[in-house]
């Protein structure tokens, strides 16, 4: 019986371990396929579209494009080891020296109705690209956290044929993302920042203001990357104009004479990137250049390969919430050196919420200069002149 026993063992031993083994490799390719798929490798640089579109675009389509590589004087590229950035200086060269700081889906566009009047009126201006946006190229393989944001500058200061750094050499002016990055910056370098302004900033936005599900879907890491690029992409590619407008005309109808407008319906994520575009309140009047902003967006996320990459890291990573450590520093800032300009009707970074939580934290109205201004969250291309009153009245040229 043995002998019959070792006669059938052997075969049926030898296709049970090929059955396993076969499925287990099965199991392993599936499983890296799904990696690859759902989970790509991370390049380090992903390049802009200066390189990788505009080369191939025939002069009628450059014409159209939203964002022109001329839309400032004293442009370059400033290559280092994150990717290029892109950088426009201009203005006299013994002017006061005013950095700029973009938000979080446009490029440097966006502040050209307060920089070009600047620079008119005396100002040395500096602006760039963040990584991810505009003409600049896209890291992709590190957190788009205030480390970056912050080498970024230092790297574009370096740039300039002139002295930028040292004690009181320069002023910043930060919008949205880029008023929470300036902040921040300001906060490690309090002697090299002679004045601060920032206006609609970044940094405290209360985690409340946005959805639980936004955040599990953005922040957990539960959800695959490609996955997530798609949503975010699709998101964002949805008409601009009636996606914040109905929701702020959602928001008015549930207002009674007794109650506060409520706040039932959260932001999402993706509200910090439309509601850098499109003004709701002034639905559905849009200016040229409100359109051209919208333009862009749609344009980034077809032409710039980094872009929904850049902004998904930035939701998870840069200075939007939870800043208090560095704003506290900020109080530390001689009185007077500070300006903050707040929208009037922005649903993203709401007045009362900053009054209660970011003035107290920076010293309070005698140590800062605190203003409401016309307009919601994207008022430095909407009411412009109105933005640059406020700041030379802070810097005592009224």
């Amino acid at each position: 019986m043995e002998a019959w026993s070792k006669c059938f063992d052997g075969p049926v031993a030898s296709s049970s371990t090929v059955v396993i083994a076969t499925t287990v490799a099965t199991t392993v390719a599936l499983i890296s396929l799904a990696r690859f798929t759902l989970w790509p490798r991370k390049r380090a640089v992903i390049p802009g579209p200066l390189t990788t579109t505009f080369t191939k675009l025939s002069k009628a389509e450059l014409d159209r494009v939203p964002y022109s590589p001329d839309t400032f004087p004293g442009a370059r590229d400033v290559a280092t080891p994150y990717g290029n950035i892109r950088v426009y200086e201009f203005g006299p060269e013994d002017g006061r020296k005013v950095l700029f700081i973009h938000g979080i889906s446009t490029s440097c566009m966006t502040l050209k109705d307060l920089a070009i009047p600047l620079s008119q009126n005396g100002c040395r201006v500096l602006l760039f690209d963040l990584f991810g946006r505009g003409f600049s190229d896209a890291p992709g393989d590190v957190p788009y956290d205030t480390r970056l944001f912050v080498t970024q500058i230092l790297l574009v200061l370096a740039s300039s044929p002139l002295p930028w750094t040292g004690d009181n050499g320069l002023s910043v002016i930060g919008y949205s993302l880029g008023g929470g990055i300036a902040a921040n910056f300001a906060a490690s370098f309090p002697r090299m920042v002679e004045s601060l302004i920032l206006l609609a900033p970044a940094g405290l936005i209360r985690a409340e203001n946005f959805g639980r599900v936004s955040r599990l879907i953005f922040t957990s890491g539960i959800i695959p990357e490609r996955l997530l690029a798609w949503l975010t992409k699709r998101r964002l590619r949805q008409p601009i104009a009636s996606s914040v407008s109905k929701k702020v005309k959602k928001t008015i109808a549930k207002a009674t004479p007794e109650t506060l407008l409520p706040n039932d319906d959260k932001e999402d994520f993706v509200d910090v990137a439309v509601q850098e575009a499109k003004d709701p309140v002034d639905e559905p009047s849009q200016s040229a250049f409100e359109l051209q902003v919208v333009n862009y967006v749609h344009w980034a996320l077809d032409f710039h390969h980094g872009f929904v990459q850049a902004f998904m890291s930035t939701i998870r990573y840069a200075p939007l919430m939870d800043q208090h450590d560095y704003w506290r520093q900020l109080a530390k800032r001689k009185p007077g050196t500070t300006a903050i300009l707040l929208g009037k009707d922005d649903n993203l970074i709401q007045k009362d919420d900053y009054t209660e939580d970011a003035l107290p934290l920076i010293g309070g109205e005698k140590n800062v200069f605190w203003r409401i201004v016309p307009g919601a969250h994207n008022f430095p291309f909407t009411h412009g002149p109105e933005a640059l009153e406020q700041i030379y009245e802070f810097w005592g040229k009224k």
